[in-house]
């Protein structure tokens, strides 16, 4: 399973049903989207430590970016944002899913359910 970035925020700030969501998952996977995206949000370097100790001791893979997923990202911008203001950053990520053929889990369905081939594990706090 792809871990959308809200799911960490929401581990960040001490959301145990978040953290219970990633224990419970054998398999961890997060898009380099997420992963910048995380590492942008760091306030100082001590929070960038602790994001990369965080991802690092679950072991999660942080999946490439590839042209596949440039390629599908963009149709699902041209697709999707006059609809529900899909952006880039949430695009690359619901192509990393699609392409990897994996869930996406995430709390912001509303960013995600427009887009037919994504599969979504939509996370409720």
């Amino acid at each position: 399973m792809i871990f959308d970035t809200d799911i960490f925020i929401r581990i960040q700030r001490g959301n145990e049903k978040a953290a219970d969501l990633v224990q419970k998952t054998s398999v961890r996977f997060l898009s380099i989207q997420t992963y910048k995206e995380l590492l942008q949000g760091a306030k100082n370097k001590t929070q960038i430590k602790h994001t990369k100790d965080f991802i690092s001791s679950f072991g999660f893979y942080i999946l490439p970016f590839t042209e596949n997923i440039g390629h599908r990202a963009s149709i699902y911008i041209e697709e999707y944002t006059l609809v529900s203001n899909l952006r880039a950053g949430d695009a690359i990520i619901a192509a990393t899913a699609t392409e990897n053929n994996m869930f996406l889990a995430t709390s912001n369905a509303k960013h995600f359910r427009p887009i037919k081939d994504l599969k979504l594990k939509v996370f409720k706090p």
